[in-house]
């Protein structure tokens, strides 16, 4: 019996150990459209953002605030955003639709409504051609109220 709990747990060690290998090897590897893996290129886009988080600090109700991330392409190759999607509808966002070329840069914008009080934190999930995984970045703050 001592035997037959040894071996399940040598066997589960070598499965965890293996799928945290392959998981390793795919996040340093590009993916095609199929989801097959392939090797990043070198001189494939660059997607670099002047941040990820952006802070309103405090929002007037009803007063919609933008926040502004700056996406540059720091690669060899044009830059694609193939997506971008905000956590809810309560976020508009604009985005470049064409390539981005190498080393130049493109806003993507994002208005919050403003409409429900108190604090708030929204995500926009970005996709280009140059990550392997999506880019996520935050908004947030506090919405007070309007002083009469």
């Amino acid at each position: 019996m001592k035997t037959m709990t040894w071996i399940s747990a040598v066997l589960l060690f070598m499965n965890f150990s293996a799928a945290l290998a392959q998981k390793e090897a795919k996040a340093t590897a590009a993916t095609t459209s199929t989801g097959e893996v392939k090797d990043k290129n070198p001189n494939g886009p660059v997607a670099k953002y002047d941040r990820t988080v952006f802070d309103f600090g405090d929002l007037i109700q009803n007063s919609p605030g933008t926040a502004t991330f700056t996406l540059t392409n720091d690669g060899k190759e044009p830059l694609i955003i193939s997506t971008a999607k905000a956590s809810c509808g309560c976020t508009n966002l604009t985005y470049a639709k064409d390539p981005i070329l190498p080393g130049k840069s493109t806003a993507i914008s994002a208005t919050y409504n403003a409409a429900a009080l108190g604090s708030f934190a929204k995500t926009i999930t970005v996709t280009t051609n140059a990550d392997v995984q999506p880019v996520v970045l935050q908004i947030k703050g506090i919405v007070q109220p309007k002083k009469e």
